[in-house]
């Protein structure tokens, strides 16, 4: 996307405002059909603000291969329909039609690029997308057929393969990202679902003086989350295919972002559709006796899907943060649990405490999660509604 966006000065600032000097009206030429006419002789009169605007962005007018690439550049610089008015021209996407023609009167258009890998339904990506959840069928059930120090290999190896399928996966598709991703956002995923697996009945044992001994794992959900990667890459696909087609017949920032919300929410609930019915069915499969916390592992679900899908159009401080917050939230919850039997604390875990006898321990990661993937949701309704959210790599809204 900052190849997309990128112009020759560095900024969209004066857009917002427009030119003092060009927005009495005088700029010759310019109507709101967004055609150029010249006065006399052919030539252009010495105020052409669509002139000074294609040379703040001379860069991305060059690059760009369609109109929508324009409009995408310049929405993501601050530009809106309000400011085309500026330009006499009724939305952005009929401002960038005019900066689209006039580059291609001046210079050779660019070649088109190649069509992103994950613009069609591909073989690769679809089936790398069940490798999480094979690999995790295949440990869970090494885990049960084994005992001792064989378990603990099946265990490690089995944690080391479902990581790598899970990366794999991630790397091809709808939803493989150029972006870099953190460290930390990275640590606060793992812990999440670390949690998920031990983190409840170590908050069980807790309350109840423990631990003793060994815990047993929740090894169901996080085989559903495991298995969800599937339905979660098709929804991306879904979300991704439908936004480009929108993208082309709107008129308006505006109008597409009315379109794509509705678009984005529909395929957000088909996720929470399908990982419920993963984990009901998981619940029902033979798995260890750990505890099973079917609204804690759909809350973590909704909340890494969300993440990711903002994570691969270049909006990464927002799930940096949330998931941070979250696997805080998590981390004092135990340690408040643990913190209180030192003399004169008992009062630090009285509100986990209040929680678990209420509604059982799951209710912790459920209410985190949860809280955290509502305002993801909301995030993610104003910045995946953009036209310039979905802009290619290669620059091709």
């Amino acid at each position: 996307m900052s190849e997309l966006v990128r112009d020759g000065s560095g900024g969209a600032r004066g857009e917002a405002g427009g030119d003092p000097g060009n927005d009495s009206g005088s700029g010759p030429g310019i109507h709101s059909g967004g055609a150029h006419t010249s006065l006399g002789g052919g030539r252009r009169g010495a105020v052409d603000p669509v002139k000074a605007l294609m040379h703040r962005h001379r860069e991305l007018c060059e690059r760009a291969v369609d109109p929508l690439e324009i409009a995408a550049g310049l929405e993501a610089h601050g530009v809106t329909d309000r400011t085309a008015a500026r330009f006499r021209h009724r939305d952005v996407f009929s401002l960038a039609e005019e900066m689209y023609a006039r580059v291609a009167r001046d210079s050779e258009p660019a070649p088109r690029p190649a069509a992103p890998e994950h613009s069609g339904v591909r073989a690769d990506w679809a089936v790398l997308s069940l490798l999480p959840g094979a690999l995790c069928a295949a440990t869970v059930a090494g885990l049960r057929l084994t005992e001792g120090q064989p378990r603990l290999a099946v265990a490690a190896g089995g944690t080391l393969a479902v990581t790598l399928g899970l990366r794999a996966a991630l790397r091809r598709g709808p939803l493989s990202t150029t972006h870099r991703t953190t460290r930390g956002t990275l640590a606060w995923t793992c812990w999440l679902i670390a949690y998920a697996l031990l983190g409840d009945g170590l908050l069980s044992v807790g309350i109840e003086g423990g631990p003793d001994g060994p815990w047993p794992p929740a090894t169901a959900p996080v085989l559903a989350l495991a298995l969800a990667c599937a339905p979660a890459v098709w929804c991306a696909h879904l979300f991704t295919a439908g936004a480009r087609r929108k993208l082309t017949v709107s008129r308006g920032l505006e109008e597409f972002a009315v379109s794509v919300r509705p678009l984005l929410l529909g395929v957000f609930a088909l996720f929470l559709c399908a990982l419920g019915a993963l984990l009901a069915l998981c619940r029902e499969a033979p798995s260890e006796p750990g505890a099973y916390n079917g609204p804690g592992a759909g809350a973590l679900g909704a909340l890494l899907l969300l993440a990711r899908l903002l994570t691969t159009r270049g909006f990464t401080h927002a799930p940096a943060v949330v998931l941070g917050v979250a696997g805080a939230a998590e981390v004092t919850a135990l340690t408040t649990v643990f913190a209180a039997r030192l003399p004169g604390c008992s009062f630090v875990a009285t509100p986990v405490e209040t929680v678990a006898d209420a509604w059982g321990p799951g209710a912790v990661p459920a209410l985190v999660c949860g809280a955290a993937a509502l305002v993801l949701l909301i995030h993610a309704t104003r910045t995946l509604t953009r036209a310039s959210a979905h802009a290619t790599p290669g620059g091709t809204p």
